[in-house]
Parts: C-alpha cells; sequence; structure tokens
C-alpha cells in the first residue's frame, strides 16, 4: 500500500546562508504531524497549503495548483545511487516523502486520498537556481530536465489531516493521456508537446493553459 513516509515543512523562512538565493522555503525537514492541509488561495497571493510551512517567492512556487509538493522516496534512492549522495526526507523540497506509489506516471488530474485530505495531482515541478544552489550542484538544473523525475504538485480538493504512516488512495484516474512527466517535458525540452497538455482540462494551472494558447498565436502568425 502507498503511504507517506514523512511530511516537510520549512519551519521558516530566512536568507539562506549555503547560497546567494536570499529568503527560501526549500529547506523542509520531516514533522511528526499530522498537519491540516488546505487550500491557499490564488498563486502570487498565497504560499504553502500545508500548516507551518513557509514558502519565499509567492510568485514562482505555491498557491492553489502548487498547495501541495510530493516526490518520491524511490526517486530519492536512484538519486543517492546516481550521485553516490545521501538525501533526507525533505531535501528535495518536498511536502510529502511518499513510498510505493509513482509521481512521474501520474496523470494530472489524478485524484489521491491522503488521511482526510483529497488532493488532485496538477503538474511537475520545475527546476530552478535555488534548487540547485540549496544542493550546491552545478549543472544541476539541467541534470534534474534531462532525468525528468520531478515529482508532482497537488492542489487541495477537500482539506484535511495528514501525517506520516498515512496511506495514498488514487480514487480517480481521468480519461486523458497527460502524465507529469509529459507535462514535464513540454514545458521543458519539448514544446511541441504543449497543446497536449489541453486535454486535461482545469487540472492545469491557469499559466501554463495561457502558454499554450500564447504559442498557438504565434505559430498562426509566423
Amino acid at each position: 500500500m502507498p503511504v507517506v513516509l514523512s511530511l516537510n515543512v520549512a519551519q521558516k523562512t530566512a536568507p539562506a546562508d549555503y547560497a546567494r538565493v536570499g529568503a527560501t522555503g526549500i529547506d523542509k525537514r520531516p514533522v511528526d504531524g499530522p498537519l491540516r492541509i488546505s487550500p491557499p488561495g490564488a498563486k502570487g497571493s498565497a504560499g504553502s497549503g500545508v500548516a507551518g510551512d513557509s514558502i519565499a517567492d509567492w510568485s514562482a512556487h505555491g498557491g492553489e495548483y502548487q498547495a501541495v509538493y510530493g516526490y518520491a522516496r524511490e526517486d530519492l534512492d536512484w538519486w543517492q545511487s546516481e550521485l553516490g549522495a545521501e538525501f533526507h526526507a525533505g531535501q528535495f523540497g518536498e511536502n510529502l516523502t511518499t513510498q510505493g506509489i509513482d509521481h512521474t506516471t501520474a496523470l494530472v488530474g489524478e485524484h489521491w486520498r491522503i488521511g482526510t485530505a483529497l488532493l488532485e495531482v496538477t503538474g511537475p515541478r520545475i527546476p530552478c537556481r535555488t534548487f540547485a544552489e540549496f544542493l550546491g550542484r552545478r549543472g544541476w538544473v539541467k541534470r534534474f530536465t534531462q532525468v525528468a523525475r520531478p515529482g508532482a504538485y497537488f492542489r487541495v480538493l477537500e482539506e484535511g489531516l495528514v501525517g506520516p504512516g498515512d496511506e495514498i488512495t488514487v480514487v480517480h484516474r481521468p480519461d486523458h493521456d497527460v502524465t507529469v512527466e509529459l507535462f514535464f517535458r513540454a514545458v521543458t525540452t519539448e514544446a511541441a508537446l504543449l497543446p497536449r497538455l489541453l486535454a486535461a482540462g482545469d487540472s492545469v494551472p491557469p499559466e501554463v493553459v495561457e502558454l499554450v494558447h500564447k504559442r498557438s498565436v504565434v505559430e498562426l502568425e509566423s
């Protein structure tokens, strides 16, 4: 049975002493929980959906479609083997470190029941400089993009309590083929895939829908 191995939050946002990125909430650490997970509000006006978690840059992170970030322990273990390094739960900035469920092949729009909360998969995490600086690895954004194990963002359909050890049940799978991996490739390295994201309907963040439409207009005008 898929489970939450660890629930992770950034206790506070502070200027990073390990990098040049300024204030950041990427340094998430395991907590006992459970914690309440609830819809945080629109992107740009709200941060994390996890109680007690901090996000610094609301323009780039957090909000309704990025309320919760999950990453699989199996993917952390794969990176450990590849890089010869140890990664603790939360080190990739994830709120939920899971076991027994694949985020990469999850469909955008899937509903996951975790604890008493109901979450919806909304897309992948896109790597940024803060992520690279935090891990202290040169070329990390490019490497993370090439490997395409991005983890998944979620929005909160039903607020509730989530904690370590909670089972994860997929209670709905939509009728399309837009996986987290396809979404990631579309917005990073394969722009030709962007129109396919619209098949996932309103599970796709509005700014990504806007990106798809803008690209279509450019193609028509060229």
